[in-house]
């Protein structure tokens, strides 16, 4: 999946990842992150039939040694392995393109046309990078900088 590029992510994303492959998930997005006074590591992984508690439990027992053993991260954190979830952001492209058909909801920086979220069906990623969505019988387009944010979700 996704690269990141430098830091701890980035050291984690690749000690994570062979684990994942061998479990037979893969890496949806790594992150280090403050949260109140506390820092936490987040590996969240996906598959094509989806996620449970053991391969969340699998991996984190996998890569916790691994971790100690190469110390990327010189103070104290919590160490988090969770599915994305049904409503999960979409960072990257590679996110994007694996949600194409998936309802979506797109936040937007400044009104387009009066309105700072849409809600549709993601399309293909185009060529230049735009965002597009199919809101009723019409196609929406953004261009990526005016974008936000991109969640899927799910209405009951």
């Amino acid at each position: 999946m996704a690269k990141l590029t430098g830091g701890v992510a980035q050291k984690v994303w690749e000690i994570a990842e062979p684990l994942a492959d061998e479990i037979g998930i893969w890496i949806w997005d790594v992150e280090f992150v403050k949260e109140g006074a506390r820092r936490v590591l987040r590996i969240t992984v996906d598959s094509e039939e989806g996620i449970g508690i053991e391969d969340c439990e699998k991996l984190h027992r996998a890569i916790d040694p691994l971790l100690d053993e190469a110390d990327p991260i010189e103070e104290q954190y919590y160490l988090e392995v969770s599915s994305p979830g049904i409503e999960r952001e979409l960072k990257n492209d590679i996110h994007i393109e694996a949600c194409e058909g998936w309802d979506v909801e797109v936040k937007l920086y400044a009104p387009k046309d009066g309105s700072k979220l849409y809600r549709g069906v993601l399309l293909p990623l185009a060529e230049n990078g735009d965002i597009a969505i199919q809101v009723g019988e019409s196609t929406v387009v953004f261009e990526r900088s005016t974008v936000a944010k991109i969640n899927t979700y799910f209405e009951l």
